[in-house]
């Protein structure tokens, strides 16, 4: 089995109930488990300022799934959520990003890892903080050591 760390987002419709509902999808992947779910987080939207503020999590599985396969069982996640790909960092009813496979540096067309934006992100080292403080990131060193760079970020734990 494999530890990989999953982002979720949502800022449409009743995005707390939409996360905690990703929650349980996710706890239903299979050849996989759920570990630790992070609490939810307030947070402004990124880019598109004109938007929703989002409700954000982070969720540690333990998989077999191969990082593509998992990567596409998200994306098939998101579609039941109804997840429409309108506009770069637009409003979305549910966003699963996959953050972290072990230890494993990815670089393919359609999936990168360690995710190239978790340590700049509020929204996503803040939960990741919550429930693995000594995470260590490829090539960046730990979790905790990069929450100062994101300390002006606006964030709420709910």
């Amino acid at each position: 089995m494999k530890t990989a760390y999953v982002a979720l987002g949502a800022n449409l419709d009743d995005p707390a109930t939409t996360v905690r509902a990703a929650f349980a999808a996710l706890a239903n992947l299979p050849d996989s488990r759920i570990i630790h779910c992070s609490s939810l987080y307030r947070t402004a939207p990124v880019g598109l300022a004109d938007q929703p503020e989002f409700i954000n999590a982070v969720a540690e599985l333990e998989t077999s799934l191969a990082p593509e396969a998992l990567l596409d069982a998200l994306l098939e996640i998101e579609q039941r959520f109804g997840r429409i790909r309108a506009e770069r960092n637009g409003p979305r009813t549910l966003d699963l990003d996959l953050l972290l496979y072990d230890d494993q540096c990815v670089d393919l067309p359609r999936l990168t890892l360690p995710h190239p934006r978790l340590h700049l992100r509020a929204f996503v080292l803040q939960p990741l903080a919550e429930i693995a403080p000594d995470l260590e990131i490829p090539g960046r060193g730990t979790v905790a050591a990069w929450l100062p760079a994101v300390a002006n970020q606006g964030i709420v734990k709910l």
